[in-house]
């Protein structure tokens, strides 16, 4: 019996010895993964120890530790892991903390020291560097807006001066012209200026490469002006823009590229559609391809019905349609269908107009091809 209480006896303390021989071990370790301190010094705007702030430090996985400043403006948190901290100095209101990133690992974890003297002097400067470029950029901006506002109007002058031109006796083009000239340079000169000046970034970048564009083509520089609209498309792809840069490039002959922006523009736009098909129409019959301008004309009345000049321009057309068949000893014509129907329609829409008028007289000269077709219109008299 005692042999067997001596056993017992031996290996209670056996177990003993291994339990304490264990949390010997494990202890030691526990301490090591929460030994981490911040500690550092607060001073404050006069650079004197700024005592009783309030210090507080969150870890990644959001535990918080805090503690406050002695007379001396020093404190320490202990017992943290290893890992980053956000360490908040805790101002007066209504000063937002102030915040500071700090990794502790152990002793060579970095003293959080902080001199709101030196704080508030290069805040100050950085202060003040922000109002001269804000105020940099506001005067950049409106030298930018001068420029603009210039450069329109030229461009508004210039406009009228060529509109003037087309209607002016032959003995006056020529002044006209060169005022044309003078006052497309000068926009061009002050838009220039104005996409000199404006950020690299600023929003209103297209509007002015558009502008320019514009100035450009009045200008007779159909080349800068193709390049000045992609510049704005590339900015902003509008329909308006894309329905402008097709008629630069159908006045300047590219017929295929004016035709793709025409369609680009009518794809971005459904329900103003009819005008860049209108346009691509126009573009066509000026350039002698009466043929081709039938199918965007055709679509241009589908979809704006009320427009006259979409009429008289497809009647036009529609006349290059024409064909001829022998009957006994003579030549009839035969209309595409939908000629008379097409300058009727202009006629109806425009009776008084240029494009009623001149689809009177298509309707005319469609009767001498062929005699005995019915010409006849009922007019609409235009409301008071």
């Amino acid at each position: 019996m005692r042999l067997s209480v001596s056993f017992k006896r031996n290996t209670w303390v056996l177990a003993s010895c291994i339990a304490l021989a264990m949390a010997g071990v494990c202890v030691p370790r526990s301490v090591a993964q929460m030994d981490g301190v911040i500690s550092g010094q607060i001073l404050d705007i006069t650079g004197k120890p700024w005592a009783n702030m309030g210090i507080e430090a969150v870890g990644e996985q959001g535990t918080k530790s805090e503690t406050k400043t002695d007379s001396s403006g020093n404190f320490t948190i202990r017992g943290l892991r290893n890992g980053v901290y956000t360490v908040s100095v805790i101002l007066p209101a209504p000063n937002k903390p102030y915040e500071i990133k700090v990794r502790v690992s152990g002793p060579d974890t970095q003293k959080v020291n902080v001199n709101f003297k030196d704080v508030a002097g290069k805040q100050g400067a950085e202060y003040a560097e922000q109002q001269k470029k804000a105020e940099e950029q506001k005067q950049k901006f409106q030298g930018m807006k001068q420029h603009f506002d210039a450069g329109l109007g030229f461009l508004n002058q210039a406009g009228q001066a060529k509109a003037d031109m087309a209607k002016a006796p032959a003995d006056q083009r020529d002044t006209l012209k060169a005022q044309v000239k003078d006052l497309s340079d000068k926009a061009v000169g002050e838009l220039e200026q104005a996409k000199a000046a404006a950020p690299e970034k600023d929003p209103n970048l297209h509007l002015i490469w558009a502008r320019l564009g514009d100035a450009y083509d009045t200008d007779g520089r159909s080349d800068d002006a193709v390049n000045a609209y992609k510049q704005a498309i590339e900015l902003k792809p509008t329909a308006a823009y894309y329905n402008n840069l097709g008629g630069i490039l159908g006045r300047s002959g590219k017929i295929d590229d004016a035709m793709a922006a025409y369609q680009k523009s009518a794809e971005l736009d459904p329900t103003n559609a009819a005008q860049a098909y209108r346009n691509g129409g126009i573009t066509l019959y000026n350039a002698g391809k009466l043929k081709e301008a039938v199918e965007p004309l055709k679509k241009a009345t589908e979809l704006d019905p009320k427009n006259a000049q979409g009429w008289y321009l497809l009647g036009a057309s529609l006349v290059y349609n024409m064909t001829t068949k022998r009957v006994g000893n003579k030549e009839e014509v035969e209309f595409a269908p939908g000629t008379i129907e097409a300058y009727q329609k202009a006629v109806e829409l425009d009776p008084n107009g240029t494009y009623g008028q001149q689809a009177k007289l298509g309707l005319e000269q469609l009767q001498q091809m062929a005699p005995g077709i019915d010409i006849k219109t009922t007019a609409k008299k235009k409301k008071s």
